[in-house]
């Protein structure tokens, strides 16, 4: 059985560090990463006003942050097939399209849930 101790404490803050040098990794080398951020920081204070319940409020804060993690995905892939070569590969490309299409849709989602929610109060 582990103890949880420092070892644990350690490794949650190395985790942290890690996933911060992440994220700003994304923002330094990924627009569109910076604009879908920039989108959430509107969209997310806009979620308090727009949804009228809790459930509302988690599915268009949930919404943007669904997006943001698509994208990150999305470009750790990107970097991974670079890395390997830019030569044209076949499954290259098509590990590539694949990310762009879970961005894609996870926009697509985005677009739903905001569209209905709205119009469920401002046109109903």
């Amino acid at each position: 059985m582990n103890k949880t101790g420092k070892n644990d404490l350690k490794r949650l803050i190395s985790a942290t560090k890690n996933s911060l040098a992440g994220l700003k990794a994304a923002w330094q080398n990924e627009a569109a990463f910076r604009l879908e951020v920039l989108g959430s920081l509107i969209l997310i204070p806009a979620a308090f006003w727009v949804g009228e319940t809790v459930v509302e409020w988690l599915l268009l804060t949930g919404s943007c942050l669904l997006l943001l993690i698509t994208e990150l995905l999305n470009s750790a892939v990107e970097a991974v097939v670079d890395r390997i070569g830019l030569e044209h590969h076949e499954l290259s490309g098509r590990a590539k399209d694949i990310g762009s299409a879970a961005v894609l849709l996870s926009l697509v989602n985005l677009g739903i849930v905001w569209g209905i929610i709205c119009y469920s109060h401002f046109f109903n």
